[in-house]
């Protein structure tokens, strides 16, 4: 949203595959994106005085806002472990593993093969994914206070075994390049890396450096020939189509002032995103497909970052409104984060998992991004697990 529209619009070589933007909607759609990041900002600003007035006389530790910090469960952590192999092995068999260890394109390919409804196809490659990635969590969690080596090795045993079928699923070839960062950020949380000050700063300033630098590189597994040439660190941007999240708004912002927003409705998809379109013949089409066909774009595989999926579901109110909660919900997050990754709990593996799955809910569209999210969200609460007491709050 910086870096790439910047470059494009000082060259006037915008993103191929969203062609034909008129010059008179860069400013009001650079203003957009400020006015959704300012919003943000302010309503986190005042989340944070709020939970400042409240902490006077609140117990620090295990107790945050008065409520125990809710921990893993044993029991539901392995029957999820259970389910999880047992659904990826069942997306193995029924996709194959070399079309996995292809390119990007084969890999969409068998899958769209293998289940042709796209909410159907979402489903069943998110059950392939979570119940793994959410039990590889738990079980680092349960070695941690395993009581005896003995047991801390079957932990060990199946934490191994879960990392191994997620990177043969998911891979830097084979795998969308945001999936597989998602996988990875939370295995390197996993191993440790949120434990202290120094590790944090070299995680994150890894992970940016890997946005920057990787991100574009890995680009070139997406088809069969493989190709790692590249023009430079600002020719990537230049009319590249992986970069055009900033005209999708512009687009966004076109949709609405046209007068052909429909409030709400693209959220109505996205939450029912689980219902086959056999069944709701009507149902919206993605919002980055919405656009290019609003548009008349020849290509419709494009983005749509979360402020137009605003706009054109409520326009500039929705966006103030979207942003709001947006800050208000991720402050909240951050606040059980800070305890979590030090004492350990369920939080720790919701931050793990969610903050870089939060670029595909920025990237958009959100109908491709919610289904994922809900059985990741889903295998969350199964293996959470609420202590009667703050002296009760063990991992075992």
């Amino acid at each position: 949203m910086g870096i790439a529209p910047t470059v494009q619009i000082r060259s006037g070589v915008t993103s191929r595959t969203t062609p034909g933007i008129d010059e008179g909607l860069y400013v009001p759609t650079a203003l957009l994106v400020c006015a959704g990041l300012l919003t943000y900002e302010v309503f986190r600003a005042v989340w944070i005085g709020r939970e400042r007035r409240r902490a006077t006389g609140e117990r620090s530790g295990l107790v945050e806002g008065g409520e125990v910090i809710a921990q893993v469960d044993r029991s539901r952590t392995l029957l999820l472990v259970g389910f999880g192999l047992l659904a990826s092995a069942y997306f193995l068999a029924s996709v194959g593993p070399a079309a996995l260890l292809g390119s990007r394109e084969a890999s969409f390919d068998a899958r769209n093969a293998a289940w042709p409804d796209p909410a159907v196809r979402s489903i069943m490659y998110a059950l392939a994914i979570y119940p793994l990635l959410v039990g590889a969590g738990a079980l680092a969690q349960l070695r941690r206070g395993a009581r005896g080596l003995p047991i801390a090795r079957w932990y060990l045993a199946g934490l191994v075994a879960c990392v191994v079928v997620l990177l043969l699923i998911v891979n830097p070839v084979g795998s969308a390049r945001y999936t597989f960062g998602t996988v990875a950020f939370a295995l390197i949380c996993y191993a440790g890396a949120m434990l202290t000050p120094q590790r944090v700063r070299i995680a994150l300033a890894g992970t940016l450096g890997a946005f920057l630098f990787l991100f574009p590189l890995a680009d070139a597994f997406r088809s069969d020939e493989v190709n790692l040439t590249r023009n430079g660190f600002f020719g990537e941007y230049m009319g590249n189509p992986d970069y055009d999240a900033f005209w999708q708004v512009a687009n966004g912002f076109s949709f609405w002032v046209d007068g052909l927003v429909i409030p709400l409705r693209q959220i109505l998809g996205s939450a029912l995103f689980w219902v086959p379109r056999s069944l709701w013949a009507d149902k919206p089409t993605d919002t980055g497909i919405l656009l290019a066909q609003y548009r008349g774009y020849s290509f419709d595989n494009l983005s749509a970052p979360l402020w137009a999926e605003l706009l054109v579901n409520g326009g500039l109110i929705a966006l103030i409104v979207g942003f709001a909660l947006v800050g208000i919900g991720l402050r909240f997050m951050d606040t059980r984060l800070l305890l979590s990754f030090a004492s350990g709990g369920l939080w720790s593996i919701v931050g793990a998992i969610f903050p870089v799955y939060m670029t595909i809910l920025m990237r958009g569209s959100l109908l491709q991004a919610t289904g994922a999210m809900a059985v990741a969200v889903a295998c969350v609460l199964v293996i959470r697990s609420r202590p009667s007491r703050p002296g009760a709050a063990q991992l075992e």
